[in-house]
């Protein structure tokens, strides 16, 4: 006697996406700092909120950790409800920063390279930063 089995076949179907409306929805919201400026350090322009730690442009003469540093250099500030905007920089605005130390950036690569004349030359630089905390 033989015996026989059946196998249900089932069409596959896609797993479905999860929406993006309702994922956003389900997820934490957001922690938003109020405050916040922009200033310039460097010949560079970051956007720095109070407790941030930043890597800037290496600033000029020694600093012992801890002293504390004044950027008065802002182009912008905001309290979360006004917003001032320097023509350049904000008449009479200051941040205040605590000096955290010295170091470099991780190295870049620069190759130069020119065909058919066998000239090739590689190059590594690592630029100097400090390490600020916004007041």
């Amino acid at each position: 006697m033989e015996t026989t089995t059946t196998k249900k076949i089932t069409p596959k179907t896609p797993a479905k996406k999860a929406d993006s409306k309702t994922s956003a929805a389900k997820k934490a919201p957001a922690t938003q700092k109020s405050g916040f400026a922009i200033i310039e350090t460097g010949g560079k322009q970051y956007k720095v909120f109070s407790g941030d730690t930043v890597k800037v442009e290496k600033l000029p003469g020694a600093h012992k950790e801890g002293a504390k540093i004044t950027f008065d250099k802002v182009l912008l500030i905001s309290d979360g409800k006004d917003i001032k905007i320097g023509t350049p920089y904000v008449p009479g605005a200051k941040v205040e920063a605590v000096f955290e130390g010295d170091g470099r950036n991780k190295k870049i690569t620069v190759i130069k390279f020119k065909s058919k004349s066998r000239y090739r030359r590689k190059a590594g630089h690592r630029q100097p930063h400090t390490k600020i905390k916004i007041r």
